[in-house]
């Protein structure tokens, strides 16, 4: 029967706790600071003449979060020593265990000898040795050890996975770091690396010093090399990042800087390399990027690209661009207020673009206020914006006979105040919109124009039925349909379109008095847009929506070309819809299409998903259109998916397909394998882009991380069971 003595608890209190108390009262004017005292719990409890405490059977012993269980334990109060006997279990509360066969410590468990012991730390990491040394309760010395995160079982012949061994390991419990002497990496038993000394953090420290982990990476360009990352914690809230890459083609050195600082962060990155590729260049690229809050709700935000030839980043499979922007903004967000001022750079990293020809220096500013009046009811909307755009050529005609002078540079300010209002009368939902627009738009670096301005009043009414209808089962299905007759006076500016060239009809601007993306031009005249929405709405089942649309006008708009959809006096159809199955399954898809049923545009995308597999994919296709540079349609297929093999292994693969070129642009495939102890990935990823700058290449890569060392994200990890499938 388990025995909890009154006496025993207050002997208990006497012995193991006296060291708190003593240093209390030896220090009167100090704060009353305690060791909390030791509580014990055993079958059998046996205090001797000598004052030796002898606790047998099933013993636990409590101080703080300290938890100590042996099958005996003895205390000399004259030495202030505990000899235990095992098994043993230390569990100190904060992620540290400590099991062994026998022990000699100190009475409040922080110095002592265990022998035949095993430090597990944060149930990721443990560490087994023939002899522990605890000292101050900081440091534990383990002596001939073997480290691991794989799982061991008992009565199991077969080494780890993967282990660490060394003649002496110390775990700074403060520092939180592991020192190895004389560490030797095995993998099944086989040594494959020799460390003299070796320094790893341990599973609770979340950034230390060091080197991460390596990967062998080969690309048909570049040759056959190592990257070798190495981690610099310069402080709490800052950090950098080296990384050099080195094959027989390339010396190149990556970085990467972070910092935190009270009110926002910044990220620095970049490499530099000498190759083989352009032996006489130095090459490499530089990015920036920052978010800070500044005072009274304002938000300053700036993105940095910088790159030293056209093709480094794709040599290198830094970043799929063929375009760099980089800005700096500033914005505040309140609930009826938007104020926005941003500048932006562009530099084209193609080959059929100049930047000379470019509108590479863009400035935008933007403030938007509504108000609710109670007078008038509604809602009150104003706005003010400018953007100005320079190309830096300054030649004052058409050299390339496209009709693009090359240095046009452009100036615009826009103003509007718009009302809306809506009513519901019975089931039907009214809404009006009245506003006047305000344009001036000047035209410098080109001799065809000069400097316009006009007045742009406009006013639209929309008519909306929604219809719903419940099924006992919970299933509900939504229909509304819909029409808007809209009108915008004025005459159009005598200015050319720098900023309207891509137009999209969708579901977003259907409703829109003015569907051009920049304030640079208007549609005019009476138009009226019709359509409708289904939906069905499960919970339990598939879910799905349709919508479908034409607008309608008095008269054509010249600046909307071919494959936007509205070119004409009649546009073309707008269908869109998506659908959801209960089993995994998505798709949404929209198009444009005439009354031959020509089609303009079209895309489809889905994917499905299960425990086990995923797929994904998509099809675009916009047909010719000459008003903007397309003499050819575009037509693309890609295809992205994984398969879960089993518990540690999954495979990946991705494929996009030109259907006009009629072949493959990228390819990839990979397959990685992780378990409680180690994750290995090998990709294989196929660039087919040919031009100029850019050359096919083909990259394998193939890495390898050792779990333990970090901290536990919380991420399912599939962990090897003994015996038994592992829950």
């Amino acid at each position: 029967m388990r025995l909890i003595i009154k006496n025993l608890v207050t002997v208990a209190l006497l012995l193991l706790g006296t060291t708190g108390y003593a240093t209390a009262q030896a220090q009167p004017d100090a704060p009353a600071v305690q060791t909390p005292p030791a509580v014990l719990v055993a079958d059998d409890v046996e205090i001797t003449t000598d004052r030796r405490l002898i606790a047998r059977g099933n013993v636990e012993a409590f101080q703080g979060t300290t938890r100590l269980s042996a099958q005996a334990i003895e205390y000399n109060s004259d030495t202030g020593t505990l000899t235990i006997t095992g098994p043993i279990v230390i569990n100190d509360g904060a992620g540290i265990v400590i099991l062994a066969s026998q022990a000699e410590l100190s009475e409040d468990l922080q110095d002592g000898l265990l022998k035949g012991a095993r430090l597990v730390l944060h149930e990721q990491l443990q560490l087994a040795s023939v002899q522990m040394n605890r000292v101050g309760g900081r440091y534990t010395q383990l002596y001939k050890t073997a480290a691991t995160s794989c799982r061991v079982c008992e009565n199991d012949p077969r080494p780890p996975l993967w282990q660490i061994r060394a003649k002496r390991v110390v775990h700074d419990r403060e520092e939180r770091q592991l020192y190895f002497d004389g560490a030797q990496l095995r993998v099944r038993n086989i040594p494959i690396l020799y460390f003299p000394r070796l320094r790893l953090p341990d599973p609770t420290l979340a950034r230390a010093t060091g080197f991460l982990f390596p990967e062998i990476r080969s690309n048909s360009r570049l040759g056959t090399g190592l990257r070798i990352p190495y981690f610099i914690k310069l402080g709490d809230h800052r950090d950098l990042t080296l990384t050099p890459y080195l094959t027989g083609k390339t010396r190149t050195l990556e970085f990467r800087y972070r910092q935190a600082f009270k009110r926002g962060r910044i990220i620095l990155q970049g490499a530099y390399s000498d190759d083989d590729l352009q032996p006489n260049d130095r090459r490499g690229y530089f990015f920036a990027a920052g978010e800070f809050a500044l005072n009274r709700g304002y938000i300053l935000e700036f993105d940095l690209e910088s790159v030293s030839d056209d093709a480094y980043l794709n040599d290198y499979g830094f970043f799929g661009r063929d375009r760099l922007d980089s800005s700096i903004q500033v914005s505040r967000t309140r609930r009826d207020e938007y104020i926005k001022l941003s500048y932006v750079n562009f530099k084209s990293l193609r080959d059929d673009e100049d930047d000379d020809l470019l509108p590479s220096d863009v400035i935008d500013v933007l403030y938007e206020r509504r108000f609710h009046p109670s007078l008038i009811g509604g809602e009150v909307r104003l706005s003010a914006a400018a953007h100005g755009h320079e190309r830096p050529s300054n030649v004052n005609f058409d050299a390339n006979g496209d009709g693009i002078v090359d240095g046009r540079d452009v100036l615009r300010f826009n103003f509007e105040a718009e009302w809306i209002r809506t009513y519901q009368l019975g089931g039907l939902q009214v809404q009006t919109d009245l506003g006047l627009a305000g344009d001036i738009i000047r035209v410098s670096d080109d001799i065809t124009f000069d400097e316009d301005s006009g007045i742009a009043p406009k006013v639209g009414v929309t008519l909306r039925y929604p219809l719903v209808r419940r099924s006992k089962n919970g299933v509900r299905q939504f229909f509304e349909p819909l029409v808007q007759l809209s009108w915008v006076g004025g005459d159009g500016l005598n200015v050319p379109n720098e900023e309207s060239t891509r137009v999209e009809f969708d579901e977003g601007n259907l409703l829109s008095l003015s569907r051009f993306p920049a304030p640079d031009r208007r549609e005019r005249g009476w138009a009226v847009a019709y359509g409708g929405t289904w939906a069905r709405i499960d919970p339990n089942g598939w879910t799905a929506t349709l919508t479908a649309a034409q607008v309608l006008r008095e008269e054509a708009q010249a600046d909307f070309n071919d494959t936007s959809g509205l070119s004409g006096t009649t546009s073309d159809f707008l269908l869109a819809g998506k659908i959801e199955l209960d089993g995994g399954f998505a798709m949404s898809g929209r198009t444009l299409f005439n009354e031959s049923f020509d089609v303009a545009k079209a895309e489809i995308r889905g994917a499905w998903s299960n425990n086990q597999i995923y797929v994904g994919g998509s099809y675009i296709w916009i047909s010719e259109d000459t008003d903007i540079d397309l003499p050819s349609p575009i037509g693309e297929v890609t295809f992205d998916g994984a398969y879960k093999i089993d518990r540690f292994w999954t495979a990946n693969a991705n494929w996009r397909y030109d259907l006009e070129e009629g072949r493959a642009a990228t390819a990839g495939a990979g397959i990685a394998y992780s378990n409680e102890c180690v994750r290995v990935g090998l990709s294989i990823n196929r660039s087919f882009a040919d031009s100029t700058t850019l050359e096919p290449s083909t990259t394998l890569g193939l890495s390898v991380s050792l779990r333990g060392f970090s901290v536990n994200t919380g991420d399912r990890v599939e962990t090897r069971s003994c015996g038994k499938r592992a829950k």
